[in-house]
């Protein structure tokens, strides 16, 4: 006789840049419901953030090293698949087109977009499995761009292509692909953006971290008949 008073697993959540803002925002938010695997670079700090939570582990990757994250990928135990993988990291690369190096643009690029398709890739068996859900932390950056936002912008722009592409392409397997666009947010950041547009920090007009958690929330457990393919989230 089957064992009634069992508890189902938990579904597993992988959430890249769980560290801090909204990566952090997120993993809060899953936290009841799901087993986590948290994404970062700092082991020990992982592991702490980690001891936090019901049922959570350290995922520590160099995501722009396609060895270091294939390493933390075949670490994993995902003995039922992977139900959902978050990109929440990413990087701000700001500066005019006459300001900003190669260098600087294959940054903003290497990070905001090829480490997102190469992590992806190495989980697609695992979300396939599971009918898992994918979502790539956006802006609105990638709708529309502005003087010295060109490559973080572009970097955004990249993101939405894939993500749609994506999204096309694993229908048939059964794993829905969402799209997050938060408008300004109160996070480090936020900070770093101010600062380089030398203007005020008005914590109050920004959405909060949580509130971008919140759609992610709705993307990952949204009935199975259902995808939000595109989420926009403004301040009021």
């Amino acid at each position: 006789m089957a064992d009634t008073n069992s508890a189902a697993p938990r579904p597993t959540a992988l959430i890249t840049g769980a560290s801090r803002g909204i990566g952090l925002a997120i993993a809060e938010e899953l936290a009841p419901d799901h087993r986590l695997l948290l994404g970062g670079r700092g082991r020990e700090q992982l592991r702490e953030l980690a001891a936090r939570f019901p049922s959570a582990q350290a995922f520590s990757a160099d995501l722009t090293d396609p060895r270091s994250v294939a390493a933390a990928v075949d670490s994993l135990d995902l003995p039922g698949g992977l139900d959902a993988l978050v990109h929440s990291a990413g990087i701000l690369v700001s500066g005019t087109v006459a300001e900003l190096s190669a260098a600087d643009w294959t940054r903003s690029l290497a990070t905001n977009v090829v480490a997102v398709a190469d992590l992806t890739r190495q989980l697609l068996p695992e979300l396939r499995r599971a009918g898992g859900t994918i979502v790539t932390i956006n802006s609105g950056s990638g709708f529309t761009s502005g003087a010295g936002g060109g490559a973080y912008s572009a970097s955004k722009f990249a993101l939405r292509a894939l993500t749609d592409a994506l999204r096309e392409e694993e229908r048939e397997h059964g794993v829905r692909v969402s799209s997050v666009h938060p408008g300004r947010v109160d996070t480090d950041m936020q900070h770093e953006l101010r600062a380089y547009e030398d203007g005020d920090y008005e914590a109050e007009n920004y959405l909060r971290p949580q509130s971008v958690a919140t759609a992610v929330g709705l993307a990952v457990r949204a009935s199975d008949d259902a995808s939000l393919d595109v989420i926009s989230v403004r301040p009021r």
